[in-house]
């Protein structure tokens, strides 16, 4: 029976929705996406695409559940931090209506978004987290280097090493709400978790060797136990659902992590490559099958080199580019 899927905010995300259309192969099923612009790359490979609102317009979701309804979706990705809580709070609903909704909850959103409480609250459990400060609780002594960041922000955009009490001073104030952290000054690795509703199926860790804009260029999977052993930790501290994503450095041979992301991360292509099928696994759970945990199973030391490709439009598509206020309108 044909299972069709809706990935949210297709933007760049042409390898994800590749795989997508490669787990549906077997079943006849669709992948579409949403976006804001009709030129986006995923918009022009998906099976179909509609125009709809930014996730923080109140037409947002009833757009969402309008495509649902009309397109018979019944798997739900959604893909940007922007909207993770509100699809989180409203998965219930989506769910009565027949959608599998690859989405954690909206406390478990609401925390990951916030990446000082994301690391208050894994301390308090007990995991390895970056020390974590807020502008008005920093203490006067405090040791250089640091890190400041956006405390709500994606892709280290806005984030700063500072190194002086006068770089910190001006980083606090030139960051829209930041947050301190710790320098970790160590290998960074990102750890791959798809989970069902709290069980982890499985887990890669990634070593990221070359970031560009805060995306993999240039990485390599590691089968690395207390890798895999902080993920299982996380997945008990937050309720996660879906694929999710945990930033991390080892310390002097501990990992310790300083946001998570419970969402596909952009290095996705090299997990799914190293033979742990998130998309596949996905659509089986979204066809009530069972999957069984698969944790370890993945090619260990594969690589994955990135470069950039360019897809090309006829001109007649740029009167599509004005936003469309309201419900959703297919642009593909």
């Amino acid at each position: 029976m044909p299972l069709d899927v809706l990935l949210t905010a297709g933007s760049r995300r042409v390898p994800l929705v590749n795989a997508f259309k490669r787990a549906l192969a077997p079943l006849g099923g669709r992948v579409i996406t949403t976006d804001v612009n009709a030129l986006s790359p995923a918009v022009l490979v998906a099976d179909r695409a509609f125009r709809v609102p930014l996730a923080n317009d109140p037409d947002y979701l009833p757009s969402l559940r309008h495509i649902c309804r009309e397109e018979n979706i019944k798997l739900l990705v959604p893909t940007i931090d922007d909207e993770l809580e509100l699809i989180g709070g409203a998965r219930a609903q989506f769910e009565s209506e027949g959608i599998f909704v690859a989405a954690s909850s909206a406390e478990t959103a609401a925390i990951c978004n916030d990446k000082h409480r994301t690391c208050v609250h894994l301390r308090d459990h007990g995991i390895a987290a970056a020390a974590s400060w807020l502008p008005a609780d920093l203490p006067a002594d405090l040791p250089l280097p640091l890190f400041v960041k956006p405390r709500r922000g994606r892709g280290s955009i806005g984030a700063f090493a500072v190194r002086t009490p006068r770089e910190l001073g001006f980083f606090l104030e030139y960051v829209e709400d930041p947050v301190i952290q710790e320098y970790l000054d160590a290998p960074e690795y990102t750890l791959d978790v798809l989970c069902d509703r709290g069980r982890p199926l499985s887990i890669v860790p990634r070593e990221r060797v070359v970031i560009r804009s805060g995306v993999m260029d240039r990485g390599r999977t590691v089968r690395s136990q207390p890798l895999i052993e902080l993920a299982r930790a996380c997945a008990g501290a937050l309720e996660f659902h879906g694929a999710i994503n945990i930033q991390c450095r080892v310390v002097a041979g501990v990992p310790t992590v300083f946001e998570i992301n419970p969402r596909f991360s952009g290095g996705i292509p090299l997990t799914i490559e190293a033979g742990a099928d998130f998309p596949r696994m996905l659509v089986q759970l979204a066809s009530g099958r069972a999957v069984a945990p698969s944790i370890g199973q993945f090619t260990d030391g594969l690589w994955m080199t990135s470069y950039e490709a360019s897809m090309f439009v006829a001109a007649e598509r740029s009167d599509e580019l004005a936003p469309h206020p309201g419900r959703a309108r297919e642009v593909a």
